[in-house]
């Protein structure tokens, strides 16, 4: 059995909170109130959350030719009532809440059942939430009934453990590369679990509700860097898992059953991490080193008495020895220079400041991205 894919038992329930070190890479079989109160506080990334939708199904249901639907009739989805469920949902979410680090956040999945008690849990235990996202199922199950319209969606919650915590991670300029150069919007369209993705034991479902690799690929991607722990306290067949050991993250799983464990570890063996260079991402300017233009005097990328122009060459000016320019009376950085010349505010000067190469006027802001490399 590879070292990813072992079991650990639930710490018993006299352990002191925090007194268990991180199982990285692990599912803990027990249940995940108690094992994340047996976790170390502020140990984790990003917590993703699969829980019981507590779907309140009372009859079976069949298909117009008389077939039955394989719909959610497990005992972990059965709740005696909206206060029991309610109870429930505290109970986790506060045990989540302590094993997050500050920086960290949560995503919580359900649907139109749960997701509302949910987010009022998570409002009333100081999460921030950041934002709803809708999951627009491509390939939705239609509604048999014809009773009411069909449930093409689900949602997720994403959330800040509070409002004054900031530095969670967002990969904004990932999400956008990963949208054609576009702002990812909070409505996402992506089927469900179906053909070979969809684990089964024989000829049935090995979980009723299991989640497309695509739906996580986006979540992580978006909310983690490679390296992060994220833990999935609801862990089910390793869809989590999965995604976070192709994309070079660490993750920690928990699970009551048995059945879903064994699955999982199948799984998430046969899953192989990435290579460095295909884990590369996007990054945010923000995350970027910060490379000042005078680096690129010293190195002799640009060289004192250089002139810099603007891509039309209407305006010029000279490099002068520690970084600073010069045009007629005008002395500055390369933004406050660039801004002047122009009677503007503001001015980002990587880009508009051009230095000519064998015949070819080239952004500055190249000989940074150079920097940058060799730093990565």
């Amino acid at each position: 059995m590879a070292n990813s894919d072992k079991v650990k038992k639930a710490a018993p329930k006299t352990a002191k909170a925090g007194t268990i070190k991180l199982p990285l890479n692990k599912i803990v079989q027990g249940d995940c109130i108690e094992v994340m109160n047996s976790l170390p506080e502020k140990s984790v990334d990003v917590i993703f959350a699969d829980p019981p939708y507590n779907m309140q199904l009372k009859d079976t249901l069949t298909r117009p030719d008389n077939s039955k639907v394989d719909g959610v009739h497990d005992a972990w989805d059965q709740f005696s009532s909206f206060g029991a469920y309610d109870h429930f949902t505290y109970e986790w979410l506060t045990a989540a809440r302590r094993v997050l680090k500050d920086t960290g956040s949560i995503w919580v999945i359900g649907s139109y059942h749960n997701i509302f008690r949910v987010g009022n849990a998570l409002q009333n235990l100081d999460y921030w939430i950041l934002n709803d996202i809708i999951w627009r199922k491509s390939n939705p199950m239609p509604n048999f009934r014809g009773t009411r319209f069909t449930n093409a969606h689900e949602t997720l919650i994403w959330a800040g453990k509070s409002a004054d915590k900031s530095g969670y991670t967002f990969n904004y300029d990932a999400m956008k590369a990963m949208n054609d150069d576009t702002q990812m919007r909070s409505d996402w369209v992506l089927p469900i679990c179906a053909g070979k993705e969809r684990l089964k034991v024989g000829d049935k479902k090995a979980h009723a509700t299991q989640k497309p690799e695509a739906l996580l690929y986006r979540v992580l991607m978006a909310s983690t860097k490679p390296g992060d722990v994220i833990l999935d306290p609801f862990f089910g067949t390793g869809t989590t898992g999965a995604v976070a050991k192709k994309l070079g993250r660490n993750f920690v799983g928990i699970e009551r059953e048995t059945d879903y464990i064994k699955v999982a570890q199948e799984r998430i063996t046969a899953v192989k991490k990435l290579d460095d260079e295909a884990l590369g991402y996007t990054l945010s300017k923000k995350a970027q080193p910060r490379v000042p233009f005078g680096n690129l005097v010293e190195r002799g990328m640009i060289t004192p008495g250089e002139t810099l122009y603007d891509s039309n060459k209407r305006y010029a000016a000279r490099v002068r020895t520690d970084g600073t320019l010069i045009a007629e009376e005008v002395k500055g950085s390369i933004h406050q220079v660039g801004a002047r010349v122009q009677g503007q505010p503001a001015c980002n000067g990587w880009t508009f400041w051009h230095v000519e190469k064998k015949g070819e006027l080239l952004p500055i802001d190249v000989f940074r991205q150079e920097i940058r490399a060799e730093m990565h």
